[in-house]
Parts: C-alpha cells; sequence; structure tokens
C-alpha cells in the first residue's frame, strides 16, 4: 500500500496551533520512563504527515522550511532549506541520510529523542525524501537505539506508510564517526571517516548518489514544520534564530538529563530546567566538546543562542551544557578531553595525528602539576588550527584556548604544584577505550 492511500492532508485547527505553538516539549513526551511511541500513538498525538496530493509542491515545502528559519541541530547550523535545494537540484535522484550517531561522549539528546519518538524522526526523513524526490533514506541510528528504530521501521512497513525505502544501518562508534562525511563513508564502505570537500556530498556522496545528511533532530522538527507551518515554528526562539533545541545538561546541577528549551533563554533559565545549580559553580562547557568553556555566573544572564552566546567566543554547538563545580580542576577536565580528543584522530593528517597529541602532552604535563610551556602550547594551537584534513583539530584548538582563557589564573599555579580540585570524580565523561596510555 502507498502512502497517499493512508495519509491525507490532516485538517487544519489553527486556534489549536495556535495554543500550542508556544507550549514546550514540542519534540519529547511529557514524560520520560515509557517504552517509545508506537505508531498508533505517534498518529494520535500528532497526525498523519501531510504529503499525500503534494508531489509537485516538492519546492514550496522546501520554501516553507526556509521561511520557517530551521537549522541542522548536529552542531553546525547550516540552514535545512540551503541544503535541501542543493540536493533537490541534483541530476541523478538522491538519498536521505538520518545521523543518528551521536558520538560525543557526554551527549543524550539524540538518543533520548530516537528512544521515545523514532517515528516523529521517520516522519522526518520521508518529508525529506519527498521534497528532494530520494527514493531511499539510509538510517544510521546510535547502537542503544537500534532495536528501537527497526521496530519502528517494521511497524511503518506493515501500516504502508512510507512509499520509500528505509534501511536501517548500526552507527560506528568514535567521537569523529558522527561527521556527516563520515557517516557516509561508514555506511557505504564501513570506514567511519570523514573526507575532505569538495566534492560536497550534495554533489557525490553515499554510492556517488547526491546525498542529504540530516540530524535526527533537525528531522524531528522538519516533520513539525510540515504539519504546523513556518509560523507555528517561529512563535518560540528569537527572529534570526527560530525554534526550540534539545540539550543535554550534566555536571553540578540537580537533576541532570535532556531538556527541550525555546533558543534564546538565558543560560541561568536554561541551568534551571535541570533544577539549578545544587553546588557552587566556576564555569561551563557550551556546546560540546568542540565547544567553549565560558565563565560562570558571568553568562548566566546570556541568551543560549548562536548571536547571544558570540560574545564570550560560544555557542550552542551539539547542545551540551556541563555545568563544572568549583572544586573541580578545569584545566585537569580539558586535559582529559585533549587526550581524548588526540586519541580519536581519524588519523588522516598529520596536525591532527602529531599536533593533537603533543598538545595533549603538554596539558597533561600541566594539569599534573609538572613544568609546561604554556608559550610552546600556544604556538602549537596556532600551528593545528585549520590545517587538518577535517575539522576534528579545529573544534580541539577551540575548546582547549577557552580552557587557557578562561582558567588562565591557575596556569601559573599549576606549574608549581596547586591544583583547586578536591579529589571527586571527573565530571566529564570520556569512553575509557578513547584514552592514550
Amino acid at each position: 500500500m502507498k502512502t497517499d492511500r493512508i495519509i491525507g492532508a490532516a485538517p487544519v485547527d489553527n486556534a489549536r496551533d495556535s495554543r500550542d505553538a508556544r507550549r514546550l516539549p514540542r519534540l519529547l513526551p511529557r514524560s520520560f520512563g515509557g517504552s517509545p511511541a508506537t505508531l498508533g500513538e505517534h498518529l494520535a498525538r500528532h497526525g498523519p504527515l501531510p504529503l499525500a496530493g503534494r508531489r509537485g509542491q516538492a519546492g514550496a515545502l522546501i520554501a516553507e522550511v526556509g521561511r520557517a528559519g530551521l537549522t541542522g541541530r548536529g552542531g553546525a547550523a547550516f540552514p535545512t532549506a540551503r541544503k535541501l535545494a542543493a540536493v533537490a537540484d541534483a541530476a541523478h535522484r538522491p538519498v536521505v541520510v538520518v545521523n543518528g550517531t551521536e558520538g560525543e561522549p557526554a551527549s543524550a539528546k539524540d538518543k533520548v529523542l530516537l528512544a521515545t519518538e523514532p517515528h516523529l524522526v521517520l516522519d522526518g526523513a520521508a518529508a525529506a525524501a519527498h521534497m528532494i524526490r530520494a527514493g531511499q533514506v539510509v538510517f544510521v541510528a546510535h547502537a542503544a537505539v537500534r532495536e528501537t528504530i527497526d521496530e519502528a521501521v517494521a511497524q511503518r512497513q506493515a501500516a504502508g506508510l512510507d512509499d520509500v525505502r528505509i534501511d536501517v544501518l548500526t552507527a560506528a562508534s568514535g567521537f569523529v564517526a558522527g561527521e556527516a562525511s563520515a557517516v557516509v563513508n561508514w555506511a557505504e564502505n564501513g570506514k567511519p571517516v570523514p573526507t575532505p570537500v569538495p566534492p560536497r556530498l550534495a554533489e557525490r556522496g553515499l554510492n556517488g548518489r547526491s546525498t542529504l545528511v540530516q540530524n535526527a533532530e533537525t528531522l524531528a522538527h522538519l516533520a513539525l514544520i510540515v504539519r504546523h507551518g513556518a509560523e507555528w515554528f517561529r512563535a518560540i526562539g528569537t527572529p534570526d534564530e527560530p525554534g526550540s533545541m534539545l540539550v543535554t545538561i550534566i555536571g553540578g546541577v540537580s537533576r541532570p538529563g535532556v531538556r527541550e528549551i525555546e533558543i534564546g533563554m538565558p543560560v541561568a533559565e536554561v541551568l534551571a530546567q535541570a533544577g539549578g545549580p545544587d553546588q557552587e559553580l566556576s564555569a561551563l562547557l557550551i556546546g560540546g566538546y568542540f565547544g567553549a568553556w565560558v565563565p560562570w555566573p558571568a553568562v548566566a544572564d546570556l541568551p543560549f543562542s548562536a548571536a547571544g552566546l558570540a560574545s564570550a567566543a560560544a555557542g550552542p554547538g551539539a547542545g551540551l551544557v556541563a555545568a563544572l563545580p568549583a572544586d573541580a580542576c578545569g584545566l585537569a577536565e580539558t586535559s582529559r578531553l585533549a587526550s581524548y580528543l588526540a586519541a580519536e584522530s581519524a588519523g588522516q593528517c598529520g596536525p591532527c595525528v602529531f599536533g593533537l597529541a603533543a598538545i595533549a602532552s603538554e596539558l597533561s604535563a600541566l594539569a599534573a602539576g609538572r613544568i609546561a610551556d604554556t608559550r610552546r602550547l600556544s604556538r602549537w594551537l596556532g600551528q593545528v588550527n585549520g590545517r587538518g584534513a577535517c575539522r576534528h583539530p579545529d573544534g580541539a584548538v577551540r575548546m582547549i584556548r577557552s580552557a587557557l582563557e578562561v582558567f588562565g589564573d591557575e596556569l601559573d599555579l599549576h606549574a608549581h604544584g596547586w591544583c583547586c580540585s578536591a579529589g571527586g570524580s571527573p565530571v566529564l565523561p570520556v569512553p575509557r577505550e578513547g584514552m592514550r596510555p
């Protein structure tokens, strides 16, 4: 049975849309802990995806996404409509790749979304395929949610819901495995390594076909825009950065976990979504392991948006907020992250393989109270930045530079054997297999 037999354009309830537009969460269920939403539960909550009878309206749908102002929620924040349009103009029939890899060790937003609302993401994938006239969706899912996605796809197939082929793969592990071209390489040849550009994936991606790679959360938002329209989507957020986003909040807060927030709310209110600080804090790591350290409480009133955080040389990135307790050592945490990121190199270029390793070694010496040359460290950071085969070294350099700025007062003290740490457990998770000996 084809999609247009069972999916019709649902009647629009403008009054309800107006009431619901400002309500959160949009993406997540009201409570966690239950089983993934079944197809029936999903349709009861969201209604059918209104694609039937709109086969000639792909351009209009892409334009609506453009008016909504949706950007990628995987970290890069690239305009979604521009990616859709680039692939839609391809000479050969393209393919959609759902990036559910979530290689960021501290992040759980995509896993929570996929574990609870898999059909919303699959709706977004089906809508994207419709817009670019793709005949195949390849869903690359984190191992923790692979069975959930398999079951959701099976439910949709049994209902004859989609007229696009959906293949599901287990994502590779590792930090760089979540980069878009690495996801495509993994799906094609089992090697989760990034590739340099050009060509862009929109020109030649999976098996040489034009490829749209979208983060799982981005597609969930896309599914709601198709249902409710751009004006509904823009009812929250800021004029330049509309909508909501999922964030993972960890560290020194009362209730760590994944929350859906309105873009542009003050940073202090973001922490309040997790119960607020449960102890004195010294800094936040915002945006993930490629993000930036920022001082607390100096950033408390800044809007949580790219524009709002720019004055602190930070950005939302991959949607991670890690609250560092005052009795934890920011330099020690940064040293652990640097060692992890050095070990996670794809091994494709010298600046990453040798440069990050040298930087991590110098940071380890500094964090341990041994003699370290901070001027040499700064010079190495400059030599590595912008010279890698992919952006892995650039992201590591951004995070390390921010640490040297925020924790700068402690550099000399560390060099003389003093550390602020009370000796507690590390705050930021690092997979043990990713650490250098």
